[in-house]
């Protein structure tokens, strides 16, 4: 069995420096592969803005933020999925003039869709099973009861991400590491929640298979995955051999040598989240950060520019990463906390010919 069936990583996952110009802006990748994303999610670097997070399920312009409540707004930010990139509109959230800006890519069908029956909510899915990356989007039904939603994968996801479009609430999280019927938010550095006001997801365990993810609707006034009529958006992810994975450590408290992770491939991106009470998703990729000591990171609850304080770093190595500070706020290794995380590869630690990957 080969170690990975991606030996190039670009064809499904890439980052994009760019500078914006308050108009019309071709962003093109400079992968190994063209990508034509279907999820976008781009920030600006260089001074306080939103996140801008658009899917080709809902269509270019159909804007949510990861740092927000909000529900979905109709901008010209990013307008088009092109084949190798995107093109942008006036919208300064993601396309300011002068501003620095990074977009995060992911390549699911090429904005094609179907229905999907297999969940107690029927859901419509876009699917890159190759990458294990769907989008779903589906219509709560607002029972009171646990409810299932088809997600296509055809293995159980590791990774679901989930907002409603319709209502000012909040992102709903669950990843490998997270307990069965708790989750985390996207907007806040709240840590883990057992909340029974629909904020649940139940995925661990039989109620998460290789064709459903799984909702705790609850009765409360706020329900965050399943209020009737309500539209929803969900990311779903699962891991790829050399590609793709999910999990969580425990931090050791050392500065400068905290824990070693293994992901079997060398990352181009890491998001990290501390379980505890504070500490928000903390994102790093190669491409702002090319050399080890990466300590640009991103805070995808907040609106802040890009931070370059030292206090949050990373290696990166050929097969996984390695913590380097202790972090503030239980940012990334505080002793004894648990860290969950999501990563995406730059080179699969060793290709399917063989080739090992070689560390910064």
């Amino acid at each position: 069995m080969a170690y990975t069936n991606i030996d190039d990583p670009s064809a499904y996952f890439q980052t994009a420096l760019y500078t914006g110009n308050s108009g019309t802006l071709a962003v093109t990748n400079d992968g190994n592969s063209d990508l034509q994303p279907d999820w976008v999610w781009t920030k600006k670097r260089s001074d306080t803005s939103h996140h801008a997070l658009v899917d080709s399920s809902r269509g270019a312009t159909k804007q949510i933020y990861s740092n927000l409540t909000a529900a979905e707004e109709t901008v010209s930010g990013v307008t088009a999925f092109n084949t190798d990139g995107f093109t942008l509109g006036s919208n300064g959230t993601a396309n300011l003039s002068g501003a620095t800006f990074v977009g995060w890519q992911w390549k699911a069908n090429g904005g094609t869709t179907s229905s999907n029956t297999d969940g107690d909510i029927n859901s419509t899915v876009q699917v890159n099973s190759d990458a294990g990356f769907s989008i779903v989007t589906y219509t709560g039904n607002g029972s009171t009861s646990d409810q299932t939603i088809g997600h296509g994968l055809g293995v159980r996801a590791n990774a679901v991400i989930i907002k409603n479009r319709d209502s000012a609430v909040n992102w709903v999280v669950w990843v490998e590491g997270v307990d069965a019927n708790h989750s985390l938010e996207l907007n806040t550095a709240d840590g883990i929640s057992d909340s029974t006001q629909g904020r649940v997801l139940s995925n661990a365990g039989s109620r998460g298979t290789s064709t459903i993810f799984s909702i705790r609707s609850g009765s409360g006034s706020v329900v965050q995955t399943n209020t009737n009529n309500e539209d929803y958006v969900a990311y779903c992810f699962a891991e790829k051999q050399g590609y793709s994975r999910f999990g969580s450590y425990i931090g050791n408290g050392i500065n400068n040598d905290g824990p070693s992770v293994y992901l079997g491939f060398k990352p181009a991106f890491v998001m990290i989240k501390s379980t505890a009470a504070t500490g928000a998703h903390y994102m790093w990729d190669t491409k702002r950060s090319p050399y080890n000591g990466m300590d640009d990171y991103i805070n995808a609850a907040e609106s802040d520019a890009e931070g370059t304080n030292g206090i949050l770093t990373i290696d990166v190595l050929s097969n996984g990463f390695k913590v380097m500070n202790t972090g503030t706020n239980n940012g990334t290794n505080q002793s004894g906390t648990k860290y969950v995380y999501y990563a995406w590869a730059e080179n699969p630690f060793v290709t399917s010919t063989g080739v090992p990957a070689t560390a910064y």
